[in-house]
């Protein structure tokens, strides 16, 4: 069966039903957290394997994520070929079958757990708990908690506390395993900055959303404060970052090379509000840039 010019349940399809663009949204918390608990030890302290099993965990659970939005969305009919805005999706459009992507949700969760078990091993039992948590609202975030608006506080939870957090609770020696209040900023300020690709996400779909009884954020504020709670996300979790990277290292060149996220953010928001439906796409992609910027100066900052 042909589809779009995608062979259903191919290695194509798949790798289309991954949504490899979004992967940079688990990847960034992780690399933040290691960032920051190598500037804090030596060579010799920084705990290497689980900071690798962090990365993978963090990986397969954003799959698995996008596996089940996929299969959940198609069930309730929220992905029609001829109302969806955003870029396509594999369920809905025949790439994926419904019994196949069953098993690829069954058979990811199933290698996230043994991915993650390891970790108690560095971190103590509590943090089967915590991934408990990250597979339990991986589920109820398509099928419930996004219908009620709130997806952009699970965004901050789950994309900036709990991974930036354990990752550099993990990697640090059992001496300075803590929470200190630069790590708790830093994590807050990843996950506003990553909740710009949900809010811009929720634009985009909020009249489609607003038909299904899909109340998100900014279904709830509107087409104005939707675009203000971009720009204000961006900058908040940049300002964050700065009083981190500043306190910490008083590092002046770290410190101005995160201005350049700012200015790829501004532009992002210019472009938001000049356009609506599938131009949105384009900011779609870019604020996924933004976000690996983020990341990637934000690394720098924090080794510098």
């Amino acid at each position: 069966m042909q589809n779009s010019a995608v062979t259903t349940n191919s290695f194509r399809a798949w790798c289309l039903a991954m949504r490899p663009k979004t992967l940079v949204s688990a990847i960034v918390p992780v690399a933040l957290g290691a960032a920051y608990a190598f500037s804090q030890t030596s060579i010799e302290q920084f705990q290497k394997l689980p900071v690798l099993l962090c990365f993978a965990f963090a990986i397969i659970m954003q799959i698995d994520a996008n596996f089940i939005n996929d299969y959940f969305d198609c069930l309730k009919g929220n992905d029609k070929p001829e109302d969806r805005l955003g870029p396509k999706r594999a369920c809905s459009e025949g790439w994926i079958s419904l019994a196949a992507m069953r098993r690829a949700i069954i058979i990811c969760t199933i290698i996230a757990a043994i991915t993650g078990l390891p970790l108690v091993i560095y971190g103590g039992y509590k943090l089967i708990f915590a991934g408990l948590a990250c597979i339990l609202f991986c589920f109820l975030y398509t099928t419930k908690l996004s219908y009620w608006g709130l997806g952009d506080l699970l965004v901050i939870l789950f994309f900036g506390l709990t991974p930036v957090c354990l990752t550099y609770y993990i990697a640090v020696p059992p001496a300075l395993q803590s929470f200190p209040l630069e790590v708790i900023l830093l994590a807050l300020a990843c996950g506003l900055v990553i909740d710009t690709l949900l809010i811009v996400n929720n634009y985009r779909d909020r009249d489609n959303d607003r038909k299904s009884g899909k109340i998100t954020l900014i279904v709830r504020v509107g087409e104005r404060w939707g675009a203000r709670l971009y720009l204000l996300a961006g900058i908040i979790g940049e300002l964050l970052l700065f009083y981190v990277v500043y306190a910490e290292n008083k590092s002046k060149i770290g410190s101005m090379l995160l201005i350049l996220y700012l200015l790829a953010h501004f532009h992002a928001y210019e472009m938001i509000q000049l356009r609506q439906g599938r131009e949105l796409n384009k900011i779609l992609n870019l604020t996924a840039r933004n976000i690996f910027i983020f990341g990637t100066l934000s690394v720098f900052a924090l080794l510098l």
